[in-house]
């Protein structure tokens, strides 16, 4: 059986297999921390909505008792 021969040619598609899948492998760390952050994110972003829902409840529910109170302050002036 012949030996291989090696040309440079071989060895540049041989070195530049290895470059490329070692940057697929930093890419894929890469894009994994990024989906973990955006997830992280839209976490954050819900838990803001419910806070402000929840503030906005609180208002208008204060808003309520004030008018109430103002009326009957109101009504009590006319007298």
């Amino acid at each position: 059986m012949p030996k291989k021969r090696i040309t440079a040619k071989s060895i540049v598609n041989t070195s530049l297999g290895i470059r490329l899948s070692s940057h697929e492998k930093i890419c894929a760390e890469r894009m994994s921390l990024l989906i973990k952050s955006i997830e992280g994110l839209r976490k954050d972003v819900l838990q803001l909505k419910l806070q402000v829902a929840k503030g906005k409840g609180a208002v208008s529910v204060l808003v309520f008792l004030g008018t109430i109170v103002a009326a009957v302050f109101g009504y009590l002036n006319i007298k």
